[in-house]
């Protein structure tokens, strides 16, 4: 297999991007997709590419029938996404199979909805329905199509498997598999150093490293994450340990008796959780009483 696109990223590298990630998920709409920062794609390997920039990173899968991608990102990224595929394909987009509902990854939804058919769990369409994401843009759309555990799509003579692992980054979260490429999009399940849990949308820091055990069980390789950069399966099972590091930490803070404030200047100092970040908002709270 091609492991030649694998990129190592430095610590220094990893910090800033654990900073940018503790994050404000920027709502673009239509009306400033002109501020949107510009897009790139890559080969990671056969007719697999993955676009990065701005929002989740996409998986584009080239057959012979369509092409299939992995979450669509912010509305105002439809047109470079559309042109990003045309690079290296003339064939049409026929589906999306969303990691979840955050509009950073589904906001695309408002614009493919009308020619794309779009998979995703239940709970994640569900979220998308209730308005679940405080900070989404106004007319978010969901799946039409959905699944509780696993939803295949075939196409081409080529075979891509949603599945719904557990709760994690939300109640809705599902990882995309390539079983012939021996690749996986873990959605925000792996993004960023440090996880963001969103409990309003159903997430829970203390299920996920049980989440991420059940995806390890896949056979693979490669992995594509919700953002950053592409990694290897060595690399989403330090995310994993990492992820049951940091519960064993603020478990340890909550039961020495340390007050929600105390918490986040503990999670500022070693985590880089920034100050009225979504990390703060949706995160904190949720740990205070999930872990105590």
């Amino acid at each position: 297999m091609n492991r030649t696109f694998v990129v190592r990223i430095s610590a220094a590298t990893l910090l800033l991007a654990g900073a940018w990630f503790a994050y404000t998920e920027k709502a673009y709409t239509q009306n400033n997709a002109k501020q949107a920062p510009q897009l790139a794609i890559h080969k990671i390997q056969n007719d697999l590419y993955w676009i990065e920039g701005d929002g989740g990173n996409v998986a584009v899968y080239v057959t012979g029938e369509g092409v299939i991608l992995v979450d669509d990102k912010y509305v105002a990224d439809y047109d470079q996404i559309v042109s990003n595929v045309k690079s290296v394909t003339n064939e049409p987009i026929k589906y999306i199979l969303s990691t979840h509902h955050h509009a950073d990854h589904s906001g695309g939804n408002t614009k493919f909805a009308s020619t794309v058919e779009i998979i995703s769990t239940v709970n994640a369409h569900n979220n998308i329905v209730n308005k679940k994401q405080s900070n989404a843009p106004e007319g978010m759309v969901p799946a039409r199509v959905t699944f509780t555990e696993e939803s295949d799509v075939f196409l081409g003579g080529k075979q891509v498997r949603a599945i719904y692992v557990g709760r994690g980054h939300t109640n809705g979260d599902a990882v995309i598999y390539f079983p012939a490429l021996r690749t996986l999009h873990t959605g925000d399940l792996m993004a960023g150093t440090t996880p963001l849990i969103d409990y309003p949308g159903g997430g829970s820091l203390a299920q996920w490293p049980a989440t991420l055990d059940a995806a390890l069980k896949l056979d693979f390789d490669t992995v594509i994450p919700g953002h950053g950069q592409v990694t290897t399966k060595a690399g989403l099972k330090t995310y994993r340990d990492n992820v049951e590091k940091e519960i064993t930490r603020v478990r340890g803070l909550i039961r020495q008796g340390k007050s929600q404030d105390d918490v986040a200047k503990v999670m500022t100092a070693e985590y880089g959780w920034m100050p009225g970040s979504l990390n703060m908002q949706w995160s904190l709270p949720g740990m205070m009483t999930e872990l105590k």
